[in-house]
């Protein structure tokens, strides 16, 4: 009798899924400072800072914060410094710039503190294909990481790969 060989699973390539590396969409919020302008398009400093302080900044607790503005309006930079300076003790993070961008940055902070170590010397396939959608940027972040030190980078699944990098035999 004919023994089949699962010749993928014995051919020690890593599978790296991004999906892992996405934040949780009720960590992400967002701080927009339109419901605090004056017909939608001047920032009173006064009134401003009378706001922030009644605000409810507890809703942001441990939550990684989006701070943008999504009205065409002159904000001023100290506005936003201001909002931050209530933000930064209640907040896992804030960030300047709108959520789908917090995301690409949180995404790709858990790229670079990937340990190279982990995939030195290894052939690896990054994960594609998937009900999840992955930001283009985390596939560039991620190739940029780990080429530097991987025998093999590939695209898409184990059984079937696009190649991307081959490190030269030395």
């Amino acid at each position: 009798m004919e023994q089949f060989v699962n010749k993928v699973a014995e051919s020690g390539i890593i599978t790296l899924d991004l999906v892992s590396y996405i934040p949780a969409e009720d960590s992400i919020s967002s701080f927009d400072l339109k419901p605090f302008l004056f017909r939608e398009m001047i920032l009173r400093e006064k009134d401003y800072r009378a706001a922030l302080q009644t605000f409810d900044w507890q809703q942001f607790e441990g939550k990684h914060v989006a701070m943008f503005c999504s009205v065409d309006a002159i904000v001023p930079v100290w506005a936003y410094m201001l909002a931050a300076s209530y933000l930064q003790p209640i907040a896992a993070s804030a960030y300047f710039g709108t959520p789908d961008e917090l995301t690409r940055v949180l995404i790709n902070n858990k790229i670079q503190a990937i340990d190279k170590a982990d995939y030195t010397d290894k052939r690896v396939v990054i994960k594609g294909c998937g009900d999840t959608p992955i930001p283009e940027a985390a596939y560039v972040a991620v190739s940029l990481h780990l080429r530097p030190v991987v025998k093999s980078l590939m695209y898409g699944e184990p059984c079937s790969t696009v190649p991307i990098y081959k490190a030269p035999r030395v």
